[in-house]
């Protein structure tokens, strides 16, 4: 199955929890809680609120990368992304910012994967979200104390 798939299947719509697909087209789901939805917008708030730069916010940003098409639960995209990229679907290339807010169902290791795999696709910065709001913020050079890009 592709991304467009997905998206237009009358079946999928709606569904009370995140879907992604893996490398070979197969349909991952993670159940999304009430507290995972308020993180999201906290944290997407707290990005328009912060950057300096012209941009939008994203919330369920696909990126299609190395491993299937993954969904950032909040991304930020400057005006020159959107000039290049428009609302594609999946990106091809990922935002500047991309925000993965844990769940329970997550482990480390897929968190990890998802650093690598947005990094290796252009973001920025890639910030991970605990369940109780802390952020850990990477970029390409690995862990960093805060975000340079909502500096920008």
């Amino acid at each position: 199955m592709d991304w467009a798939g997905v998206i237009s299947n009358p079946l999928l719509q709606n569904l009370p929890f995140k879907i992604e697909l893996n490398k070979w087209g197969k349909i991952l789901m993670s159940p999304a809680s009430n507290s995972h939805g308020h993180l999201q917008f906290e944290i997407g708030a707290q990005i328009k609120e912060g950057k300096k730069r012209r941009g939008k916010v994203i919330m369920e940003c696909s990126i299609q990368t190395s491993q299937g098409v993954k969904v950032a639960d909040v991304a930020w995209a400057s005006d020159d992304f959107f000039a290049r990229h428009g609302y594609e679907t999946p990106y091809k290339h990922a935002p500047e910012i991309c925000v993965e807010i844990m769940s329970p169902s997550n482990s480390a290791g897929e968190m990890e994967e998802k650093i690598e795999l947005y990094l290796a696709k252009g973001a920025k910065e890639v910030w991970i979200v605990s369940e109780n709001g802390g952020i850990a913020y990477f970029n390409c050079e690995g862990k960093i104390k805060e975000s340079l890009e909502l500096l920008c």
